[in-house]
C-alpha cells in the first residue's frame, strides 16, 4: 500500500500565515526546493511562514501547517507526477516534461518514504531552517490518537 500527505486544516491561521494557503485535501510533498537558492534576507513576512514550516501543496503550489498520511492510487501517483514535472517546467525553467520527469518522481518518493514509515491519519509536521550546506528539513509526527488540538496553537505571526 502506498501513502502520501493531504493538507489538512484545524482552522483558518494558514489563511493568515501563507501569501498563498493550500487547499484543504490536497496532496502535497515538503517542497524545499523552492527555497534551494534562498538566503537569510529571503525569510520575511509571509516568505519566512512558507520556508520555516509549509508543505508544498500540488495543485495549488500552496502552502500548509499540517498534512495527515493518506492511502494514495497508483494512478492517482501518477497525474501527480505529472503535475509536479509540469510546474518544474512552468516555474523552474526545466527544458521539457521528459527532463523534468525524474526529479518530480524523485520528489515524490521521498514524500512517500516519509509517509510509509507513519499510519494512516498521522500528522506530519516539517521544521526547516538555513544551514552553512543549505536547507535543514527536520520531521516531526504526531500519532492519529495522540493529536490535540493544543499542539496545533504554536504559529509564527505573519510579520515576524
Amino acid at each position: 500500500m502506498m501513502h502520501l500527505a493531504r493538507a489538512i486544516h484545524f482552522d483558518e491561521s494558514d489563511q493568515q500565515v501563507f501569501a498563498n494557503p493550500a487547499r484543504t485535501g490536497e496532496w502535497c510533498i515538503s517542497g524545499g526546493f523552492e527555497f534551494s537558492n534562498w538566503v537569510e534576507g529571503d525569510l520575511i513576512g509571509k516568505q519566512r511562514q512558507a520556508f520555516a514550516n509549509g508543505w508544498l501543496g500540488l495543485e495549488t503550489t500552496g502552502r500548509t501547517t499540517f498534512v495527515a498520511v493518506t492511502r494514495i492510487e497508483p494512478g492517482e501517483l501518477e497525474q501527480l507526477t505529472n503535475l509536479l514535472a509540469q510546474h518544474f517546467v512552468t516555474t523552474y525553467g526545466a527544458p521539457d516534461l521528459q527532463a523534468a520527469r525524474p526529479v518530480a518522481v524523485e520528489e515524490l518518493q521521498q514524500m512517500q518514504a516519509l509517509c510509509n514509515d507513519h499510519a494512516a491519519n498521522t500528522l506530519l509536521t516539517v521544521a526547516r531552517e538555513l544551514t552553512q550546506a543549505g536547507v535543514h528539513e527536520s520531521y516531526r509526527h504526531i500519532a492519529p490518537q495522540a493529536a490535540d488540538l493544543e499542539q496545533f496553537a504554536l504559529h509564527v505571526t505573519p510579520e515576524g
